[in-house]
Parts: C-alpha cells; structure tokens; sequence
C-alpha cells in the first residue's frame, strides 16, 4: 500500500496554532493524509505548553514533536510523561522526562515509527551525537516504517543524516529553521529527504518574530523577549508518499498554504 504522510513545519505561537486548527484538517482531507507529525516546539513562542500541544492534537496531528526549546516552558514536563504521542529529541540526556521516539498505529494495522533529534552544530552542544544515538534507537524500533525530525540549524548536518540513515529509514526531514528549502529529494536508497520543512506561522515576520526585535539583535540593543509577530500567516509542509511494500519513498511534495 502506499502511506501518505504529511509534516508540518514548527508551529510558532497562538498565531500559527490558530492557522493551523483552521487549514490542516480541510488540507489533510484533499490530499488524502494517512499520518501527520507537527513539530510544536514554538508554540509558545518557545517552548510548548500542555494545552497548546492539546490544541495541536485537536487541529490533526497523530504525533507532536519538539526542539531545543523543549525545556523553555517546564510545564511540559508531566506532558511528556504522560502522553507517548509527543516527543522530545532522543539525544537529550535519559535523565530528562519523556521519550525520543515511538511506534504508532496506522492505517490497516500499519506500525508507523517517529523519531526525534537534536543537532549538535551551532545548536546546544550538551546532548549525545545524534548519529549514534539515531543507529541505537532505530534497534529498539518494531515499526513498519520509520520516519525522523531531525531538528538541527546546519544545513551540512541534517543532508549528513540523510544520507547516514538513507534506506534504513523512509522519510527524514529537517526542522528549526523555519525557512522552507527546495531540495526535497528521494536519495539513493530510498529516503525521502528535505532539509527543511520551514514554518507555521506570521509570514510578515522574521523566523515567526517581530521584525524590529531581530534588527534590534543584530544592530547590538538590548536584550529582549522575543514577541510574536501579527498579521496573515502560513503553514509550511512536505508530503511523503511511501511505498509500505518495498519500504521506499517514491514521492514526495512540498505543500504550502499562505494567507
């Protein structure tokens, strides 16, 4: 059979989950979505609330995953305990609460296996090598197909993981960024890959902020706490149709919606 997934960009505050309750139901059932996975970990601007992420399963999505703004809003914690269909990165140490990756039902009896990690390069480098620990936690998997977040900020590191984890999983797409890529590819082995799916959010903003908040950053003015910018937004994402027989992706779109 063949799967339709879909993954959304991160979801960046009240604005994006607004947008996203409003458009993902209607755009999963004209593309005829089998699975969908959002990251959620800007939620709240940073970080990511218990009800936001209600909010983000009510909109549609079968499993939540998050970033290196998971700790920002401690709330969560008790969340991540509680719920197997949210997910932090499984190379944050084992100490902290929740879980890296899971396996899920599908349609037709489909076992459906997510995973999330972090980047080490220009990001937070106190969590295990991604790498490793993605080999490691892909053993652990009893899943028919496999798909990864991999929330990282280079470009080199998340093409790297594509191509390390090429065949072994189905689809692997980047997050973070917030800036939608154009390089979605099948690579050789059979991996659907993009390295990034961009944003969910204000589009007449700078990553989702206020304009004048991140010139006043790099013109050097005081700190200050990043505000969420108004106006239209958009949702950003990439659907991959798999093959569930051969275990290959054989198509992949990027999907965009905008105000």
């Amino acid at each position: 059979m063949l799967l339709r997934l879909l993954a959304v960009g991160d979801v960046v505050g009240e604005g994006g989950l607004a947008y996203l309750a409003d458009h993902l139901p209607a755009l999963k059932k004209l593309k005829a979505v089998d699975f969908t996975v959002v990251n959620g970990e800007n939620a709240s601007g940073v970080g990511i609330l218990p009800r936001q992420a209600q909010a983000i399963f009510d909109a549609g999505a079968d499993v939540i995953t998050l970033g290196n703004h998971t700790w920002n809003r401690l709330q969560i914690a008790d969340f991540l305990e509680d719920n197997p269909y949210i997910l932090r990165p499984a190379n944050y140490s084992n100490r902290v609460p929740g879980r890296g990756f899971g396996v899920f039902d599908g349609p037709r009896g489909l076992r459906i296996g997510v995973m999330n990690l972090i980047g080490r390069a220009e990001m937070d480098p106190n969590v295990d090598n991604p790498f490793t620990v993605a080999l490691r936690s892909l053993r652990d998997m009893d899943a028919d197909l496999i798909v990864v977040d991999f929330h990282a900020e280079a470009t080199s590191e998340k093409g790297a993981m594509g191509y390390y984890l090429d065949g072994r999983v189905q689809a692997l797409w980047g997050t973070h960024t917030h800036v939608p890529t154009a390089d979605g590819q099948i690579l050789p082995k059979g991996t659907g890959f993009v390295t990034d799916l961009g944003m969910t959010g204000p589009r007449q903003s700078v990553l989702g902020v206020r304009p004048e908040q991140s010139i006043n950053r790099f013109l050097g003015g005081l700190p200050q706490r990043y505000a969420e910018a108004e106006g239209p937004c958009k949702l950003n994402s990439v659907l991959f149709t798999i093959d569930t027989d051969t275990r290959r992706c054989v198509e992949l779109e990027r999907v965009d919606l905008a105000d």
